[in-house]
């Protein structure tokens, strides 16, 4: 059923090579309209639910513009993240590796939240990093949006210059903080600068993350809803018309056949929080509106944020590249996650991996390009935070239809054929005893090469001083 893990890995590398070579054969082709390297802009939303968008079938929803991506392109529908909250995955995107390689289990917070976690006081930026590489290669780099990769309660975390990013405007990071809202327009006034160079972006954008900043204008748009579904119809809405402006701008400047667009979700939909009566329309610790008006949509998928059932961690996935991937389509069979996005960005770029580097996803431009493609490596998650309902889950693995889900103990184990059954509701464990055990035996050997504490040169002055 699986293959053995190092012939897997040889044949992995040996896939990247090629493909590598073909992506920078593809570039420096007479066919393409500039020699120079093809943009990148990776839109990462925040707390996207996979049924929040109308083209997945929702019904109060508005998001036209990312419906009008995805018919642009390709949708992938095993698309998952590497953790369902924010920082490590965001972590997985940028570095090509697992979170847990960095000790990054949960969101960055606070030092004392940290030391409890067993976490860092930041991503390590001597790690490989997706910016640095492509600025190495002539890429000029912009980030804008949510930063997590720290905390702005960590007043000492490096800066995003020192993770290869020329240009930042961001929150929830170190240095200056720019409005949420605004995120959108500082990528469209980046894009008109740099037009005439190649360019990485890292949109981060905030939608629908609480606190909720709906405007008034979408508001009234959506006042035949209950007070709850407006508040978030109108954020999504809102963000969506921000995204398509950025989109819009690309095209203005003919900028959109040079531009692999691909737009993701960090995590699934945040847990609709209980009214608090007087106070159910604030977030009291950061002003907005609060998770009373959290109520993404999985379009039935067990869990959300925080579990790794697949509503926490299967989400959207849209690639557009006009005249390479494939136009208005729709692959419900390769799996794909967010380590692979580092080893295929590179290779979109033709830029070569680190020499030593050993990304733990795998090129998956074939995918992108509409060619036949097979993952060849397996996906593992862990997850440390809390584990009531859904979240019980601390560790798990996909290997091809199979995915196994188990707490630290082993004293629960599930097993899904996600193909068949994308909802998990029929535990298969007991009646494939053979897959569980191998997987069981890949996961603990996963978990083993895991650092046992965090690094130290990723500590705030702030935990020396305590």
């Amino acid at each position: 059923m699986i293959n053995n893990p190092v012939m897997r890995g040889l044949f992995v590398m040996g896939l990247g090579i090629s493909l590598f070579s073909g992506a920078a054969a593809k570039a420096d082709s007479p066919e393409g309209a500039h020699s120079r390297k093809p943009n990148i802009l990776f839109i990462y939303a925040d707390d996207w639910g996979w049924g929040d968008l109308s083209c997945h079938g929702n019904k109060w929803l508005s998001t036209p513009s990312l419906d009008r991506l995805a018919s642009q392109g390709t949708e992938f529908y095993q698309f998952n993240v590497n953790n369902p909250v924010c920082s490590p995955s965001r972590t997985a995107a940028i570095t090509g590796r697992y979170p847990a390689r960095y000790s990054v289990h949960q969101h960055f917070s606070a030092v004392e939240a940290h030391v409890a976690m067993g976490m860092p006081d930041w991503l390590d930026p001597q790690a490989p990093m997706l910016p640095r590489i492509l600025k190495q290669a002539g890429y000029v780099t912009g980030h804008f949006g949510k930063w997590h990769l720290s905390n702005t309660r960590v007043t000492d975390a490096p800066l995003p210059a020192e993770y290869g990013i020329d240009e930042y405007a961001g929150f929830n990071g170190p240095g200056a903080q720019i409005k949420v809202n605004d995120t959108c327009a500082k990528a469209i006034d980046f894009i008109k600068r740099h037009k005439d160079e190649s360019f990485f972006i890292n949109l981060w954008v905030h939608e629908p993350h609480t606190p909720h900043y709906p405007s008034e204008e979408s508001l009234k748009r959506f006042s035949s809803l209950d007070k709850q579904r407006q508040v978030y119809a109108a954020v999504i809405a809102d963000g969506d018309r921000r995204i398509g402006e950025v989109l819009e701008t690309l095209k203005q400047l003919n900028l959109e056949n040079d531009t692999l667009v691909v737009f993701a979700s960090d995590n699934g939909p945040e847990i609709t929080g209980k009214p608090i009566p007087g106070k159910e329309q604030v977030n009291l610790a950061r002003g907005g509106l609060g998770e009373y008006y959290s109520v993404g949509t999985t379009e039935g998928l067990r869990g959300r944020k925080r579990s790794l059932y697949e509503g926490g961690v299967r989400v959207p996935f849209m690639v557009r590249w006009p005249g390479k991937v494939p136009v208005g389509k729709i692959n419900e069979t390769i799996e794909i996650t967010a380590v692979d996005l580092l080893p295929t960005f590179c290779a979109v770029a033709g830029v070569k991996l680190p020499e030593g580097y050993m990304p733990d996803g795998e090129n998956m431009l074939r995918a992108f390009l509409g060619e036949p493609a097979v993952r060849t490596k397996p996906i593992f998650w862990e997850w440390q935070g809390t584990h009531a309902g859904d979240n019980w889950p601390c560790l798990g693995v996909r290997q091809a239809q199979w995915k196994l889900l188990m707490s630290d103990d082993k004293s629960r184990v599930e097993l899904y054929d996600i193909p068949a059954d994308r909802l998990e509701s029929k535990n298969l464990a007991t009646q494939r005893p053979e897959v569980v055990k191998e997987l069981v035996a890949m996961v603990e050997t996963w978990k083993a090469e895991l650092p046992p504490t965090a690094p130290t040169n990723c500590f705030s002055r702030i935990r020396a001083a305590k």
